[in-house]
């Protein structure tokens, strides 16, 4: 049997790269972004009752693995990087039809000549990620109390995070531009990016990057209080190098 998923339209977000992206959605509230449709899904007529609706199910399509390839046993992150699991048992992206889903707070709903967009955040979805379907999260259904995950039960541990004077000053430059940007990135890099079966290395600058600013920043370790993150630099995103000409 074959089976064709066409998408409404895409995710435009804050995060450019797949490095840095919270693991779960909702562990960074300031992550902010848009659902926008394409034709004919957009038109306003399918999202009356919409308003009031707090969070959304979004379901989308893992569009830049590196692999096309699905694996039955994955490593989890929560797990250290170097133990395995069944693919069905975790929420890896290398699954057989790479499909996921999400649960992002509803922050607006726009309409302009082109139809109808929604603002999101709390998100972990990768700029231009092809959306689905999109459902409204039902609070009586779709939160268990007694639910159990046994290599989940809590969030995971958050580290500390500081800044430079100069990084201090470059936040609130940019800022400007992105309001809750200090917030954001305080809230990407206490959940510890970094692939864990990496040590921390107080030596090397790591990067990630949003919209279109790269933020750096290293590892540091005091005594006992163990590992925290020092943001060194935001920075602009430099342009892309133009094609050199051929000599002829």
């Amino acid at each position: 049997m074959s089976i064709t998923l066409t998408p409404i339209g895409k995710v435009v977000s804050c995060f450019t790269d797949k490095f840095g992206i919270p693991r779960q959605s909702g562990l960074a509230p300031a992550a902010s972004g848009q659902i926008v449709f394409d034709p004919p899904y957009q038109d306003p007529e399918a999202f009356v009752g919409l308003e009031g609706v707090s969070h959304l199910w979004v379901q989308f399509m893992f569009h830049r693995n590196r692999s096309a390839q699905w694996k039955p046993r994955v490593k989890p992150p929560r797990l250290g990087g170097n133990k395995t699991l069944g693919v069905f048992a975790t929420r890896s992206p290398m699954r057989p039809n790479a499909l996921g889903l999400s649960v992002v707070k509803l922050e607006g709903i726009m309409q302009n000549a082109q139809g109808v967009s929604l603002a999101i955040s709390g998100h972990d979805l990768l700029d231009g990620t092809p959306v689905l379907d999109i459902k409204p999260y039902l609070p009586y259904a779709d939160s268990i109390a007694n639910a159990q995950h046994p290599l989940a039960a809590t969030p995971p541990p958050q580290l500390a995070v500081s800044f430079t004077p100069q990084a201090e000053a470059q936040c609130q430059v940019r800022e400007k531009k992105y309001p809750a940007l200090r917030e954001l990135i305080i809230q990407l890099l206490q959940q510890d990016p970094r692939p864990q079966y990496q040590q921390p290395d107080p030596q090397r600058h790591y990067g990630i990057r949003l919209w279109d600013l790269d933020i750096h920043w290293c590892y540091q370790q005091q005594g006992e209080a163990g590992w925290w993150i020092e943001v060194v630099g935001i920075l602009n995103t430099p342009p892309p190098t133009p094609p050199q000409a051929e000599g002829g």
